[in-house]
């Protein structure tokens, strides 16, 4: 199997190291992944934002990047669900709007082999044990993409279950969106700290040391919150936590 990593804009400028736990553990794993580094943006803060015909360009590229891959890994669940949910509605619209089927054409072969990390893991692996150690108390939120566009489930705390010396805990309110929303919080910051603030209480009340998402966006904007409210928990990278073991621990 040829696997690619899709690290996405956010992980490659702020948390490259959540890309190198991701082929850490993968390759403990026994899987080879190749980073393509013609990769760029999958077009999701142009389409978000409205910019949908700009973003077309992006999403061509990504295929001409990706597509000869037989799966394609990403350690984020709003660009994983770019890719298999937008794409495909892309390529509607603009033969819809009377473009031709080419643009479909040219994105069908990358949306069905795009996993998200747990997805890959669970699904296609066929492991929920990954050999992780990580002796702290988690709460895991799980972030609004994985949880309504890819449909994750409960992959993610199964894994987290099964790492050795980590307590998993619930986090009250899961499903409420942490208040990110990319453009979200620029153009409504009020609502925006709002949700932050009631995210990070109520990921406080469970006693956790670290709140876990498979998303650093997300995990970018409750960190904030959390350094504004001085916080003692930490936001970490699901994929952080899987790569540590006991013999190398994730710093």
């Amino acid at each position: 199997m040829r696997v690619a990593l899709f690290l996405t804009c956010v992980n490659d400028t702020l948390y490259p190291g959540t890309g190198r736990a991701v082929v850490k553990l993968l390759a403990r794993l026994g899987v080879d992944v190749d980073f393509p580094a013609a990769q760029t943006c999958c077009g999701q803060a142009h389409y978000n934002t409205g910019y949908r015909h700009q973003a077309e360009p992006l999403a061509r590229h990504f295929s001409d990047v990706f597509g000869e891959y037989d799966a394609i890994v990403t350690p984020s669940g709003s660009c994983g669900s770019m890719v298999r949910e937008l794409y495909p509605r892309m390529g509607e619209r603009a033969r819809a709007e009377g473009r031709g089927d080419g643009l479909a054409r040219t994105l069908a072969p990358v949306v069905s082999k795009t996993y998200e990390l747990t997805e890959f893991l669970v699904d296609v692996l066929g492991v929920t044990d990954v050999g992780a150690y990580y002796p702290h108390t988690v709460t895991y939120h799980p972030t609004c993409h994985g949880l309504r566009s890819l449909g994750l489930g409960d992959r993610p705390t199964r894994l987290l279950a099964a790492v050795e010396g980590l307590d998993l805990v619930e986090l009250p309110g899961a499903r409420e969106c942490c208040g990110f929303g990319g453009t979200f919080a620029v153009k409504n910051s009020d609502v925006s700290a709002a949700m932050g603030t009631d995210k990070v209480r109520a990921a406080e009340s469970t006693g956790a040391e670290v709140l876990c998402a498979a998303d650093n966006s997300c995990l970018m904007h409750i960190g904030g919150t959390m350094a504004r409210l001085r916080t003692a928990m930490r936001p970490v990278h699901l994929a952080e936590i899987l790569a540590s073991t006991e013999k190398e621990p994730w710093s």
